[in-house]
C-alpha cells in the first residue's frame, strides 16, 4: 500500500509522533467536526487511555491536545508563545479560536492509565458539551504511528485503507522489485511517478526541499543550543559540547580512523535533543527516530564519495528510497512504538536510512533491499522503555546508534554481490510478530525496562 511522502515526512511537534502529532490532529479534527455547533459549545472533555495517559505528560500529549483544541496545526504553531501557561493561569480556552470556554486542564483532560482500548494502545476521547451538560459531539480517536490518526469507526477498515490513486502500488518488497524491473525504473523514479499523480513535480520538490531544509536546521540548531531539557530527569544537551570538542580535535583528527562515526553521532544528537525539547520535527518515520535519517543525509553529504550520485539530486534519491521503504512496514507491521516497541520507530528509520544511502551510493535494487533488511534485522526486539515517560533515555543515545548501524548496513549492502538469504518482507514479518508479543510494560508504557529499574 502506498503512502504519501507528506504522511511520512510529516512536519509536527516534539517530542512523540505518536503522542504528540497524532492527538493534536485528533484534537483539530474533532475541533473541525463541531462545524457550526461549535458556539454552542460550554465544556469539552478529554480522555486519554493507556500508553498516551501512562507517558502523556512526558511525552507532550496534555499539551498536543490543547494545541489542537485552540484548531492549530503543527507547522503554523507559534513555538516563541506560552499557550499553556496562559490557559493554566486564566482556566479558559478559545476553542477553535472562536469560542471561549472554561477549561481546568487537570480536571478537563482525564489520564485514563489503567484502562486499554482494544482497537489500539494509542486511544483518545472527545467530548463536547452545551449549556445544559448535554452532549454534542462525541468521538473517539487513535494515534496509530508517525502522527496518522484514526477514528474508531475507520480503524475496522486499517487493512482496507483506500488506496492512493497512484499508478505504483505495491505492498511487499517483491512487487516493488517487479514493478522496478519490469519499467526500468529506480525505487526512487517509482516513488517520484506516484507523487507525480497526487501533486505537481514543483510541489513535490518543494515539498522535499522543506524536509530537507527543517532536517538540516534541526541539526545546527541542536548543535547551537544548551541548557536543560525539559522534564523531570533534567537532562543535559550534550550536543553543543560534542560539537565543540569535534571542532578542537578536527586538525588532528588523520591518525583517527574512526573520528567520521563521531560526526554522525552529534548530528543525530542535535535532532533528537531538538524533539525533546519539543522543537518543530520532520517524522521520520517518527519523532522519536527523528534524528537517523538527518544524521545520515549529513553523512553523505559531508563524507560520502560525491562520484557516487554524480549529477543527480542525492537528497531526492535518499528520501523518495527510504519513503518507500517505511511504505512496507506501514502496510505490513507498525511504525508505533506502542503497538511494537522502538523497533518500530528507531528500527524502521534505521532501516529507511540504510536504504536510502545505499541507493545514494548507487546500489542496485538487490542491495538497497538487503541494506534496509540488515537495518532491522539487528534491532529486532528492540522495546520501547523511556524513563519517566521522556523521550529522552534510552532515546537520544538510540538514535546516535541507530544512525550508526545504518551506515554500516549500507556499506555491508554495497560491497556485497547483492546474494543474500534473508529477504526484506520476512524480516518486516518477522518484526510486527516480535512486536506484538512484547508485554504492554516494553511497549512505550513506562511500566517496565529502563523506565522501571533507573532512577533519575
Amino acid at each position: 500500500m502506498y503512502y504519501s511522502l507528506a504522511e511520512i515526512f510529516a512536519i509536527g511537534i516534539g517530542p512523540s509522533s505518536s503522542h504528540t502529532v497524532g492527538p493534536m490532529k485528533a484534537a483539530k479534527r474533532f475541533v473541525d467536526n463541531l462545524k457550526d455547533e461549535i458556539s454552542r459549545v460550554k465544556q469539552i472533555k478529554v480522555y486519554l487511555y493507556g500508553s498516551l495517559a501512562l507517558t502523556g505528560i512526558g511525552h507532550g500529549t496534555v499539551n498536543a491536545v490543547i494545541y489542537g483544541l485552540l484548531g492549530y496545526e503543527a507547522d503554523k504553531l507559534d513555538l516563541e508563545q506560552d499557550y499553556i501557561t496562559k490557559i493554566t493561569t486564566e482556566k479558559k480556552l478559545l476553542l477553535g479560536k472562536i469560542q471561549n470556554i472554561p477549561f481546568d486542564i487537570e480536571k478537563n483532560v482525564i489520564l485514563e492509565k489503567s484502562i486499554f482500548l482494544k482497537e489500539h494502545p494509542n486511544g483518545m476521547k472527545f467530548i463536547a458539551y452545551d449549556e445544559n451538560d448535554k452532549e454534542i459531539l462525541e468521538e473517539t480517536y487513535f494515534s496509530v504511528g508517525g502522527g496518522t490518526i484514526a477514528r474508531i469507526d475507520e480503524m475496522a477498515q486499517k487493512i482496507e485503507r483506500k488506496p492512493l490513486d497512484v499508478p505504483y502500488q505495491f505492498a511487499s518488497f517483491a512487487e516493488l522489485r517487479d514493478i522496478c524491473i519490469k519499467n526500468n525504473m529506480s525505487i526512487s523514479e517509482v516513488v517520484l511517478a506516484n507523487e507525480k499523480a497526487l501533486h505537481s513535480e514543483q510541489e513535490t520538490m518543494n515539498y522535499i526541499n522543506k524536509i530537507v531544509t527543517i532536517m538540516q536546521e534541526n541539526i545546527d540548531n541542536g548543535i547551537k543550543k544548551s541548557g536543560i531539557l525539559p522534564g523531570s530527569i533534567r537532562l543535559q544537551r550534550r550536543a553543543p559540547e560534542m560539537h565543540k570538542r569535534l571542532q578542537e580535535r578536527f586538525e588532528n583528527n588523520a591518525d583517527d580512523a574512526l573520528f567520521i562515526l563521531d560526526w554522525v553521532n552529534l548530528w543525530a544528537f542535535a535532532v533528537a535533543e531538538e524533539n525533546a525539547a519539543g522543537g518543530k520535527i520532520i517524522t521520520a518515520p517518527t519523532m522519536g527516530a527523528a534524528g537517523i535519517m538527518p544524521a545520515v543525509m549529513r553523512y553523505y553529504q559531508r563524507f560520502a564519495h560525491k562520484k557516487a550520485y554524480e549529477g543527480t539530486n542525492a537528497d531526492v534519491i535518499y528520501l523518495t528510497t527510504a519513503a518507500a521503504i517505511c511504505c512496507l512496514y506501514r502496510t505490513n507491521a507498525s511504525i508505533s512504538g506502542a503497538e511494537v516497541g522502538c523497533q518500530g520507530e528507531v528500527g524502521v528509520a534505521c532501516s529507511m536510512a540504510a536504504a536510502g544511502l545505499a541507493a545514494v551510493m548507487g546500489g542496485n535494487i538487490n542491495q538497497i533491499e538487503n541494506a534496509a533488511e540488515i537495518g532491522m534485522e539487528h534491532n529486532l526486539g528492540l522495546t520501547c522503555d523511556p524513563i519517566k515517560g521522556l523521550v529522552q533515555i534510552p532515546c537520544i543515545e538510540r538514535n546516535a546508534m541507530a544512525a550508526i548501524k545504518a551506515v554500516n548496513a549500507s556499506r555491508l549492502a554495497v560491497r556485497g554481490n547483492g546474494q543474500y538469504k534473508v529477504s526484506l518482507d520476512s524480516i518486516i514479518k518477522t518484526m510486527y510478530e516480535t512486536g506484538l508479543s512484547l508485554k504492554s510494560d516494553y511497549k512505550e508504557t513506562s511500566l517496565g525496562g529502563l523506565a522501571k529499574n533507573v532512577v533519575c
